[in-house]
């Protein structure tokens, strides 16, 4: 045991012994409770000094053990507590190579201490109160050593500017090991405030209720934190007891900044921009409230008891900020011996170019880091996002292999901005590369994600998968290439090991090429796989990892021709495999297994089209599409979505709408057209309201599109019942049984309307066939044997006499029984593209065969049902080409859209 020097501990507990200080979980303590929680707490840490690592989380116990830590003496290292496999791997490597005395985290019994020795092997510096990294959970080799004076003035600063006093109470809406987030509760609690413990997100409307209970007066938030409120109808909340809104963690827009200080004027709450780096424990500068809505873009002036200059200033008077104050680090810890150092710091040079303005105020103007040699020139590239923006083209910009990249949400945004970058900048057009992405990408912290834009870039540079066929045969299947086959498939660059496909919004359009690339990755899909991340999927594909390799090469041949979306590239060969280790290659299988709805969806839609064309008479492939259309709204659509970047991500209403709207737009715009050239449909079959139209029971031609008209009744209706935000609780509390009892109202309404039989059009109304989306609803949550049992049962018993055929009913059946037991079949390994184009195209196949098969009804059903194939195909990659609809422009129109509703 190496000895320490002492020192002396500091509390931040400023508040009176009664006052509240936390509210967490709907308890509130008091200043007098928490000092008495954390004397034991400290008591427990020992009077020897330690290094004491923090799993932390916005919940009491790490609270209470910082702060005892603090007063003990002990330096504390945060770090994110999340039980998540990335932040599990940041952990272990910081233990591994910091080596902490104690680790305090919340295990399966409680909050626990491990005590990994009775003493300390580290030599600690008398003034060591806090080691922090500087870059959330990225695993950075350095951490910054802070002093107890640094934490000390840099709260009372920010106390001092934001006026805080014993009737403030904030809510932690940042993480606690963030800087940002920290400093909230330090400045706070030496305030003699209080603080309402909460994880929740802006999003999260039981956020606000408990926000207006407790009587929270601020919260804090990063930039994108903003765009959240703003996409939330923050605008128009009740809360009348908040007093003002901090913003720091990167720079926000000045038109964002003006918005949000005109609302606050408007609604009696201030809005304070804020500046800060880890290294300055964590505020530098703030622009006074009553200066937002006239010096937007400003950081403002130092905090108290600081002080900026201009280090080396230019002509234009901007040069690097330079920031003294008692708040300075004491200097980076790279290894366990730095932590004996005194401070070796007395002046932060932050690394930001800026100029003080003629009003006094300090405004950053680029990133040292940000200036590039792109074909001999430096370019800004802070600057040049600017300058498209002023231009109205908002982008990102980056460099790789001096190659200037831009990212924009759409085609023709990137073009615009490749061709303006050019003309501004004098770069050649054939060094600058643009790219078109959904939505830009953030850091778990909010802050804009360089590193996975040029990630993008290069995943989208890369070869087709026909090409990498050979790459992926013998690789094993990596966390890494899945995580890249989502990020090119659904035009996520910001795609994280922990996102799922749920949580990226992925859609009926991209499910099928996606759940056939995946099992070409790793076989068999477990049947909850939407909701899986690449870590679990990678995992469980684990011990069948070489029959995966072995199959990859070949069916990525296969895949090759199969439709891809033109706003979607095709998955580079790392999208496939990820080359950690080699399998023995073997020889090529004639068969491969695709997953149940995939198959199902290819032949019911097969079965529709050759039964129209009287190529053959086998009823019942549009109930049995109803039913697997059921089982997937719940399996993705509904799916609870998780993931690091699931702060972006569209919820389940969202995705419900999104998947309404790729519904009703082609649908709409096909049927429309042929009304309009033929005059074969009324207004009410163009938009898909049929159902309200009274008739007389016989089906006409009116009647064709049943089927689009039923689910999107079933959509709307899913998203009208889980608006409600306790049938919403429930349903994620108890799926099977919410599932259960919508089945059982559903085919209650069919009983009532039909009786046992339908007859004539009741077999295609919506309330008479709704019960069969309810009914696949119901097989996605059967996750036992015991109620996949109850749930065949239920589903024979049901579709029993439902027509009066027989056959059509054994059809269904049968088909919804193979949803509920198989998990995939087999299929021929040379059918496989076949099945893809059918299964992507079955929409299309299903609106435009009305009017291709009738000519030859008679005389050659099978040139009708093969035309209606082609025709459906060709309008489905026409579809595709010129709207980008799959799956990724849908994105860019709602975000676009959500852009243009944010502005004034």
């Amino acid at each position: 045991m190496t000895a320490t020097a002492t020192a002396l501990g500091f509390s931040l507990l400023g508040g009176r012994a009664h006052d509240t200080a936390l509210i967490a979980d709907g308890a509130r303590i008091d200043y007098a409770e928490l000092s008495d929680r954390v004397r034991r707490r400290r008591d427990e840490l020992g009077g020897i000094r330690r290094l004491v690592m923090i799993a932390a989380s916005n919940a009491l116990e790490p609270i209470v053990t910082y702060l005892a830590a603090l007063e003990g003496g002990h330096p504390v290292l945060l770090v994110d507590g999340s039980d998540a496999e990335g932040p599990r791997a940041h952990r272990d490597a910081l233990v591994s190579r910091f080596d902490p005395d104690v680790i305090a985290a919340d295990g399966p019994s409680g909050w626990v201490l491990d005590e990994r020795r009775p003493g300390s092997r580290h030599d600690l510096h008398p003034d060591l109160a806090m080691l922090s990294s500087t870059s959330g959970s990225t695993g950075s080799p350095k951490l910054v050593r802070l002093s107890a004076e640094n934490m000390r003035s840099n709260a009372a600063a920010i106390a001092e500017y934001l006026r805080l006093d014993p009737s403030d109470r904030a809510a932690t809406t940042l993480p606690l090991q963030y800087c940002y987030g920290l400093s909230v509760v330090n400045s706070h609690l030496l305030a003699g405030a209080s603080l309402l413990l909460t994880d929740r997100s802006v999003t999260d409307e039981e956020f606000w209720a408990q926000a207006r209970r407790e009587g929270v007066t601020s919260f804090a938030g990063v930039p994108y934190t903003f765009e959240l409120l703003e996409a939330g109808g923050f605008a128009t909340r009740d809360l009348p007891s908040l007093r003002y809104v901090t913003q720091a963690g990167g720079r926000m827009a000045p038109d964002t900044v003006r918005r949000f200080a005109r609302l606050g004027r408007e609604r009696g709450f201030e809005l304070y921009v804020m500046y800060g780096q880890t290294e300055a424990t964590a505020r530098m500068a703030y622009l006074p409230p009553e200066l937002a809505e006239t010096h937007a873009g400003a950081i403002g002036r130092p905090i108290p008891g600081g002080t900026f200059r201009i280090d080396a200033a230019d002509e234009a008077g901007t040069g690097e900020l330079v920031y003294q104050g008692p708040n300075v680090m004491m200097g980076y810890a790279q290894t366990p011996e730095d932590f004996a150092l005194g401070p070796d710091a007395t002046e932060l040079r932050t690394g930001d170019v800026a100029r003080r303005r003629d009003d006094g105020l300090y405004e950053i103007v680029g990133r040292i880091n940000r200036f590039v040699k792109v074909f001999g020139l430096r370019l800004d590239l802070d600057r040049i996002e600017q300058l498209l923006e002023e231009e109205g083209i908002e982008t990102r910009a980056t460099t790789v292999d001096e190659r200037l990249l831009l990212f924009a949400t759409s085609e023709r945004a990137a073009e615009r901005a490749r061709a303006r970058a050019a003309a501004l900048t004098g770069v050649p057009a054939h060094i600058i590369s643009a790219y078109a992405v959904a939505e830009f990408p953030r850091t778990a912290n909010g802050k804009r994600d360089y590193a996975a834009l040029a990630r993008y870039a290069e995943l989208s540079d890369r070869t087709a998968p026909a090409a990498g066929a050979s790459a992926a045969q013998g690789a094993a299947v990596t966390a890494e290439g899945v995580r890249d086959l989502y990020a090119a498939l659904l035009g996520e660059p910001g795609a994280g090991l922990d996102d799922s496909f749920a949580a990226l919004s992925g859609d009926s359009l991209s499910y099928v090429e996606i759940s056939l690339r995946l099992e070409d990755l790793l076989g068999t899909l477990p049947r909850e796989w939407p909701a899986l991340t690449p870590r679990e999927l990678a995992a469980s594909a684990a011990p069948a990892a070489v029959t995966a390799a072995e199959d990859a090469a070949a069916t990525a041949t296969a895949i090759a021709t199969a439709p891809h979306s033109a706003a979607t590239p095709p998955a580079p060969p790392s999208a496939t495999a990820a080359p950690r280790g080699r399998a023995t290659p073997r020889r090529r299988r004639a068969w491969t297994r695709l997953e149940t709805p995939v198959v199902l969806r290819a032949a019911a839609i097969f079965l529709i089209v050759a039964t129209h064309a009287d190529l053959l008479t086998l009823k019942g492939g549009a109930h049995l599409l109803l039913a697997v259309a059921g089982y997937n709204l719940a399996r993705f659509q509904l799916a609870t979505s998780t993931g690091t970047g699931r702060l972006r991500r569209l919820g389940r209403l969202g995705r419900l709408g999104r998947s309404a709207s790729q519904l009703v737009v082609p649908a709409v715009l096909w049927i429309g057209a042929v009304a309009l050239v033929t005059g074969q449909y009324a207004p009410t079959t163009v938009a898909l309201v049929n159902n309200l139209v009274p008739g007389d029971g016989r089906w006409n031609e009116q009647w064709q599109f049943w089927f689009l008209e039923a689910m999107l009744w079933a959509l709307v209706g899913a998203a009208l019942l889980l608006a409600v935000r306790p049938v919403d609780r429930l349903e994620r509390r108890a799926p099977f049984a919410f599932a259960l009892a919508l089945f059982a109202v559903a085919l209650a309404a069919r009983f009532v309307t039909t009786g046992l039989t339908a007859e004539h059009v009741e077999r295609y109304t919506a309330i008479g066939v709704l019960w069969l989306v309810a009914l696949g609803w119901l097989i996605a949550r059967a996750d036992t044997t015991a109620r996949r049992a109850v749930v065949s049962v239920v589903a024979v018993a049901s579709v029993w006499g439902f027509f009066g055929e027989p056959v059509r009913e054994a059809i269904v059946a049968v088909g919804i029984l193979a949803l509920v037991w198989v998990r995939a079949i087999p299929v021929p390994r040379i059918a496989v593209p076949l099945l893809v184009t059918v299964a992507a195209a079955s929409l299309f196949v299903y609106l435009t065969h009305w009017q291709v098969y009738p000519p030859f009804e008679q005389t050659a059903p099978w040139l009708g049902t093969l035309l209606s194939f082609a025709v459906g195909v060709l309008a489905y990659r026409a579809y595709v080409t010129l709207s980008g609809a799959a799956p990724r422009a849908v994105k860019q129109l709602r975000a676009r859209g959500r852009r243009r509703a944010a502005r004034p």
